[in-house]
């Protein structure tokens, strides 16, 4: 078929546009990149997110090495600049810090390598100013000017250089070692396994004796001891902690009479004196949804609306498939409620995912949701109802091979 010059010139003028938005005849262009860790061979897989399907591409050259042994948390500095891998390691082979480089396309460039003070880092957060970086490790060195005879773990603080995205070591200035020399890390509980940032304090999980340590987080990068140094939560098994403004939310695993899938435990953050404490709100505990279980992360949408609770197992002996439970989060009170009406979950809620979910992302559209699945390699994508928080499938799948053994995963939406 032939086409006349208006034909010919209208053509060319739809394609001109569909370029100029980033439109192909697949999606809508790319409106993030997630980075998946996967631990069988100490890599980094980079996807493309599709802003019109919500699809997932692998990013050129990918995946990556970890430049590490048993990746297991993996930081983006607000940006999209600069990524900061954290390697574990095993009984072999030291942790370590792995910074990564954003280049176009979302290809990642290795940097540098940097060690954190204590022993086998197990997670990272960054400040809300994306100045700092935060990296928790199990343990804290013992040595005979400052012993660790409980086995506590620690907090390493760096500061981040915005040019480059290297790390420079910010010092404990509230405590010094008998030495009198200050200490260059935060001690923390027992068997650390998490940390989030929430209303200017840093709290840590402590899975060793089920308790939360709090840190103030001051604008230099300082942690400072607060008033409550530990706060004791009652649980039997804590997994996860997660946060909406002035709320936190903790997963407890361990089975009850009244929830033998687990429990999701609500806090508001304390101010003034009581700055950094957490103080539950009322009605206590909420029970996991019904057949749900071993619940081992939690995330809070970005309109804060919505809780979503990755569940590794399910109790229904015909279904034993993983699951995201999904909870309304009271604007007002903080207060949990299943997702759906008149007290019972929505059709559908627990949602679908792939086998053993280990971390949970939410693109910055607020269209799509992600999870990064651990026995099954693979990531498993869902679209958000913007109105209700229910998931619903993608229209072109939902699940995406990705590198083996996935741990957590970070998502970026733009590189500047």
């Amino acid at each position: 078929m032939r086409l006349s010059r208006i034909g010919r010139f209208s053509l060319a003028l739809a394609v001109s546009v569909a370029l100029g938005l980033g439109m192909t005849a697949c999606g809508g262009g790319t409106v993030a990149y997630i980075w998946v860790l996967g631990t069988q061979y100490n890599q980094v897989a980079g996807f493309k997110v599709d802003n019109y399907t919500g699809n997932l591409t692998q990013v050129v050259r990918s995946p990556y090495s970890s430049n590490g042994t048993n990746p297991v948390s993996i930081v983006v500095k607000p940006g999209g600049r600069y990524v900061y891998v954290i390697n574990k390691g095993d009984s072999k082979t030291a942790g370590n810090i792995s910074l990564f480089s954003v280049g176009g396309d979302g290809v990642l460039t290795f940097q540098q390598q940097y060690n954190s003070r204590g022993s086998s880092p197990v997670w990272a957060t960054v400040d809300a100013s994306g100045n700092y970086l935060y990296v928790l490790d199990t343990l804290y060195p013992d040595t005979p000017s400052y012993p660790n005879p409980n086995g506590l773990g620690d907090i390493t603080v760096f500061a981040i250089a915005n040019d480059t995205g290297r790390l420079q070591l910010v010092p404990n200035q509230q405590i010094k070692d008998s030495n009198q020399t200050q200490l260059t890390f935060f001690p923390v509980g027992p068997k650390p396994i998490m940390m989030r940032v929430a209303n200017g304090c840093l709290f840590t999980v402590n899975s060793g004796d089920q308790t939360v340590f709090p840190y103030s987080a001051g604008a230099s990068g300082q942690l400072t001891l607060t008033a409550n140094s530990t706060i004791t939560t009652g649980a039997g098994n804590l997994t996860s902690i997660s946060n909406s403004g002035n709320y936190v939310y903790l997963t407890d695993a361990a089975p009850t009479t009244d929830s033998p899938g687990g429990r999701i435990l609500a806090y508001t953050v304390g101010t003034g004196s009581s700055a950094c404490s957490l103080n539950t709100l009322t009605g206590g505990p909420v029970n996991n949804l019904p057949l749900t279980s071993n619940p081992v992360y939690s995330m809070t949408d970005n309109k804060g609306k919505t809780l979503y609770v990755l569940n590794r197992s399910s109790l229904d002996p015909n279904n034993k498939t993983s699951s995201i439970s999904a909870f309304t989060i009271d604007p007002t009170t903080g207060k949990l409620a299943f997702l759906g009406t008149g007290g019972s979950p929505a059709a559908g809620n627990p949602y679908k995912t792939g086998s053993g979910p280990v971390c949970m992302v939410e693109d910055p559209t607020n269209q799509y949701v992600y999870t990064s699945n651990n026995i099954d390699s693979t990531l498993t994508g869902q679209r958000i109802d913007s109105n209700s928080g229910e998931l619903r499938d993608l229209n072109r799948g939902n699940t995406f091979p990705t590198v083996g053994q996935p741990t957590c995963m970070a998502l970026s939406g733009n590189v500047n």
